[in-house]
């Protein structure tokens, strides 16, 4: 039995199936997701350790470097195991001074499509999600002409499964028009609950909700809430928030990120973590509180 089972699987409509819990391979990077890491054996080592662990759900993206972290996966993971997604975004370049700029153009996206096969060494993608909004969260802006793009090169036999992040539930019904989406990657955490709507809808349509930000981010989770039930659990903050996201949705996946072979295993161990219902009643009321963060 791995160390993470206790947390299930999800099965994506049509496609594999993926440990809830996963990892999420963006802070392998080096500062502000830009060149390469401080400890490249640590980061190659902490991938194997995700592997072994049971993880079978690798989230990165080739703008996170760039190029950098999907040949760190690739150097410690190829060739990939059977039972292993790797999970891919696009619509995102770096500047030279490691600023982001979104790119969503059909051409560029093509074109980074074929960067994230050739830096990963693979024929074909698992999944790529179409990255789109801002990370506070989506925008108005139509996904049918970047979705399309991708649809095609699905068709090509390029890419398996499609998926979208940081987009709205119109903007989820308007890419399903064009092609099957199986995954929704947004920002949702214990603080930031503006897309339960959202999460309620994916589980209804077996669309795997996948929240980036888990641990809040740049923003560390904070409340007195938290800090009250993880002491009552003999547990951490952050076992206590992922455990609660665990219970939120069966199709919620995680991807909590880290650079730590430490806090890899900690993460992993929130899998195992029983929440009482007294512990939700004092969870679920952080959304309610001012900011979200208590």
């Amino acid at each position: 039995m791995s160390a993470i089972s206790a947390a299930g699987t999800v099965t994506l409509t049509g496609g594999p199936t993926l440990s809830r819990m996963g990892y999420g391979a963006m802070q392998l990077a080096g500062p502000g997701v830009f060149g390469p890491p401080k400890d490249r054996r640590r980061a190659v080592a902490v991938l194997r350790a995700a592997v072994d662990a049971g993880v079978t759900h690798i989230d990165t993206a080739d703008f996170y470097g760039p190029g950098v972290v999907n040949e760190l996966i690739r150097e410690a993971l190829h060739p990939y195991p059977e039972d292993l997604t790797v999970v891919t975004k696009v619509g995102a370049r770096r500047a030279a001074d490691g600023g982001w700029i979104m790119s969503r153009d059909p051409e560029d996206l093509k074109a980074q499509v074929r960067e994230n096969l050739d830096h990963l060494g693979l024929d074909v993608l698992d999944v790529v999600n179409l990255r789109l909004g801002e990370v506070e969260g989506p925008d108005d802006s139509s996904v049918a002409e970047p979705f399309a793009a991708l649809a095609e090169l699905r068709e090509q036999g390029l890419i398996r499964h499609l998926g979208l992040s940081s987009v709205s539930s119109a903007q989820l019904t308007e890419a399903q028009a064009i092609a099957p989406v199986v995954t929704v990657q947004n920002l949702y955490n214990l603080a930031r609950r503006q897309d339960d709507a959202l999460v309620d809808r994916c589980a209804a349509e077996g669309i795997a909700f996948v929240p980036f930000f888990p641990l809040g981010g740049f923003t560390p989770l904070q409340s007195d809430r938290l800090t009250k039930v993880a002491a009552s659990l003999g547990a951490s903050p952050q076992q206590v928030a992922l455990a609660w996201l665990l219970h939120r949705s069966p199709t919620i996946a995680l991807i909590p990120g880290t650079s730590s072979p430490t806090h890899l295993h900690e993460n992993l161990a929130a899998s195992d973590l029983h929440l009482p219902e007294d512990a939700l009643t004092e969870l679920d009321a952080i959304g309610g509180e001012p900011g979200g963060q208590g």
